[in-house]
């Protein structure tokens, strides 16, 4: 799929999976994220991030409120 914004979003996105397909194609990083009841990179800080445990209890346990 070709994403005009491709190139501005890989600027913000802080996935660190190798190989990612999806990588700064927002769209479908969201669509198949919420396919696997996950959340996508971009709501995790670098650091939670770096697990690749995407669930939505992991963001909820590790969001600082």
């Amino acid at each position: 799929m070709n994403c005009v914004n491709k190139e501005k979003n890989l600027k913000r996105c802080n996935c660190s999976y190798p190989g990612c397909p999806r990588k700064g194609i927002c769209c479908e990083c969201l669509a198949y994220h919420r396919s696997s009841g996950e959340l996508p990179a971009c709501y995790f800080s670098n650091d939670v991030e770096k697990t690749w445990d995407r669930s939505i209890e992991n963001f909820v346990r590790t969001r600082k409120v």
